[in-house]
This record gives C-alpha cells, structure tokens and sequence, in this order.
C-alpha cells in the first residue's frame, strides 16, 4: 500500500488531509515541521509527500533534500495564493504538483488518484530522450538544438503534473505540437485533447461554444449543446490565441480557473470542469495585458508555468533537420527520391524564416511538387523574401470617439494595402494567426463592408 507523508503546521489540515488520503487507499504519516517530517522520512521513506510550503522552521521545498532521488517520491506542495510563483519554482525543481488553499478535495483526489502511476510516464519520458539522441525527435517535435533542448527539459518537467501552461512563441514556431506533446506525456494522455483557436470564433457564440448552452437558451438553441469543457473532461484544452477571447469572456474563464466550476448558457447549474488548461499567445502576454488584450489577473493565473517556443532563426542546424525530414515524408507517399542538395540546404540555414516551421513546410511542400525525381534545385522554387514589417512611415489616422470594432477594422485594411494584399504577412505584422484575418474578413463581407470585398476580389 503506498505511504503518504503529510507537512502541515495547522492540525486541523493535517486531519483533514489525512482523512482523505487514507479514504483513497494510503497509508498516512503526519509532521508538524520540517524536523518532525525529516524523522518520519527516516521511519518509512514515502511514495508522496503532501506538503505546505511555509513551515515554522523552513519552506517545505528544502525536504528535496532529504528525499532519496532512486525512490522517484512525488512531492505535492500546498501553498496561499500569494506563493503561486515559488509553487511553479518547485515545479521546475521536480514537484509533481500543487494545491491552492483552500484545497479543491476533488482535485487532491485526482492527484492521488494519478500519482501511483506517474514513475511510468517518467520511464517513458527517459525513452524519448534516447529517441532524441538518435533522431533529433521528442514525441511528435523534431529539432535538437540547443533551445529545442532546453524546451524538452522543461517540457519533461511541467507534462506529468497539472499545471497550467502558457506557450509563448510566434506564429508558426508549433504552439499546438507542444501542447499536444505536453497532452501525451501526461496522465490525461487516454482522454480527448481539444484544442480551441480563440479567434477563430464568433464573438458571439464563443461562450456558448466553450461552456455549451441549454435547448432553448436563444433563439435557435434548438437542442442542447455540450461546449469545449465538457467534451475536454478528463482531458486538456488548449486554448490557442487567447489574447483573441473577448474580455467578457476572460472573465467567466478566470472564474472556471479559480473555482474548477462552469455553467452551460441558459442555465443556473453548475458543472465541475475536469480538464487540464494549456493556453498560447503569438503576442508578448505582458504587452497584451498593458493594450487592454488579456485580463492580468487571468495573465497570471494561466502563467503557471510559461514555456518560450524559440523561432526557427534561432534553431540553426534544426532547419535542415526539418527540411530532410519533410522531405522524406512527402518522398515516402509518393514513391519518389527527391534530394536537396548541400548547397540548397545551406540556403535554406540562412534563410530569415519569419513564418517559422509553417513557412519552411509551404516551401519544401512546393519545392517537392515543381522538382523532377532527384536533386531539388532552388531555381526552380526560389526563397521568398518576405518584408516582416510595414514601410516606415505608414500611418493611418483613427479620430477620438471612433470603436475599437471600427478601429480594428481600419487598421486590419490599412496593413492589407501595406502587405499588398498579401493575407499572410498582414497577419503576422498584426500579430493574429492567419486564420483570425480570414475571419475577421468573412465577417466584414457578411456585413457589406466594401473593402472586404475588394479584398476578396483581389
């Protein structure tokens, strides 16, 4: 039977974990202090500690010492509010995992419930970092450069708790691989993992698609629909762009956060959202909270533990692994031996990239389908240089009083008319996915805007 060791200096936290986590099927060992948790270590060496971060005598991370590495013991920090951050230092330090007072019994249980099992995505995750010595692969993310590992490392760490995690990187950079890798080193790994382009959808069904509405909510709600939290249960959701999510729905979000409850529209009942958060933004978080684009109490809560995708410039050697590796696939489906010979791929090294994997995938997708069998010359697909920002001193002029829908609308044609109709390099200037601008477009064009339509024509 797995030991537990609970450190807490309140007794009435002490009874109340102990309770539970004999009811899950521990035995369970309590301390007072850091003095007290060390003797009982001593005692009977445990599989999970359960334990507060401030202790009378120390923080309940110095107990990392004392752990014996070979035993693979699961540390569970308790913390206030207030020591979110030193929580997710423990993270990295190699907790398995925190709880917030006051303490979600649900989710204790979920933990405990998974903790037993967590050595075995441990072992797996030792035998991808063989696979990427050998391949330059880690899961379903290719790349062994430098930063790549330094992404792994933390990946490694973060994907077998439950932690919240903010992808931060620029379009393109694989925000949705590495969620998904995160998904599949984790303990949710057998439940769905949903992901969600905030901007994608309309602001005005995008609380109904994310917490789901009642039959008869509005008018045509003519069956009841399940949202993203309730087909994610057991699972993760990724919420891709979420500087896109209107802020009225940040706000019901935050409070699916804090709480871990939701309510579908059109009803008063609550449902318990058993889903893991993993978000992304192409934008510096921090800049998007100052412009009013993200809530900051919402920005922290999801910044649990942050993770930076580095752009592909920043990759070296990575580009020609990626490239060769594409290439081998594209050469596998359509029984083809292609090459790219040394001196293209030492082009495709020095080139800028400034849409990332994305662009380096279009490239060798048309260098593949214009080059006969064998060597893949760069005559016959030449790189495009692609301008990353607006000529300067384009301008545009928004009078006061003027709504950000119609400011937003202004701006978003004024950069289309910069990038020369070019949707791609519009989007990336205004920092929204590709997929947001058609989006925005379509809606423009339902509504009769004319340069919508001149947009479109052209």
């Amino acid at each position: 039977m797995p030991h537990v060791l609970i450190v807490d200096d309140e007794p009435n936290t002490r009874a109340a974990l102990s309770e539970i986590t004999k009811a899950e099927g521990f035995t369970v060992a309590t301390a007072a202090d850091l003095r007290e948790a060390r003797i009982q270590i001593v005692r009977q060496a445990p599989d999970v500690v359960l334990t507060d971060l401030r202790l009378p005598d120390g923080s309940g991370m110095d107990l990392f010492d004392d752990l014996d590495a070979k035993l693979a013991v699961e540390v569970i920090l308790i913390t206030g509010h207030a020591s979110v951050e030193s929580a997710v230092d423990a993270l990295r330090l190699g907790a398995a995992d925190y709880l917030v007072k006051p303490i979600n019994v649900q989710r204790l249980k979920a933990i405990l419930d998974r903790v037993p099992r967590s050595t075995d995505l441990k072992a797996e995750i030792g035998s991808l970092r063989g696979e990427l010595r050998r391949f330059g692969r880690f899961g379903q993310m290719l790349g062994n450069s430098p930063a790549m590992q330094d992404l792994y490392d933390q990946i490694s760490k973060v994907a077998p708790t439950e932690a919240t995690v903010l992808l931060i990187g620029e379009s393109g950079t694989g925000k949705e691989l590495a969620a998904q890798t995160v998904h599949e080193l984790s303990l949710r790994r057998k439940q769905p993992f949903l992901p969600v382009n905030c901007g994608a959808i309309s602001p005005n069904l995008i609380e109904s698609e994310m917490f789901g509405h009642e039959r008869g909510s509005f008018t045509g709600a003519d069956r009841q629909h399940k949202g993203y939290f309730e087909r994610a249960s057991g699972g993760t959701l990724f919420l891709d762009e979420i500087t896109e999510m209107p802020i009225e729905l940040q706000v019901k979000l935050l409070r699916v956060l804090e709480t871990g409850l939701f309510m579908r529209v059109g009803t008063n009942r609550e449902i318990e959202a058993d889903v893991r958060i993993i978000a992304a933004t192409n934008r510096d978080p921090e800049g998007a909270v100052a412009d009013g684009k993200l809530r900051a109490d919402l920005y922290h809560r999801l910044n649990v533990f942050p993770l930076e995708l580095p752009p592909l410039r920043n990759r070296g050697k990575d580009v020609e692994l990626i490239a060769l590796s594409l290439l081998d696939q594209l050469n596998a489906s359509a029984k083809t031996t292609k090459t790219f010979p040394p001196e293209v791929l030492a082009n495709l090294s020095a080139h800028h990239w400034p849409g990332n994997v994305r662009e380096l995938k279009n490239y060798v997708q048309r260098a593949f389908i214009m080059a006969d069998d064998g060597p893949i010359s760069t005559s016959a697909v030449p790189l495009q240089i692609s301008p990353t920002k607006p000529a300067q001193g384009a301008a545009i002029s928004i009078p006061v009083g003027t709504s950000l829908a119609d400011a937003d609308r202004q701006l978003i044609f004024a950069t289309l008319e910069q990038c020369s109709g070019v949707k791609k390099h519009a989007a990336d200037i205004l920092g929204i996915s590709l997929k947001t601008l058609y989006n925005r477009l379509e809606e423009y064009s339902a509504n009769g805007t004319r340069e919508a339509m001149e947009t479109e024509r052209s």
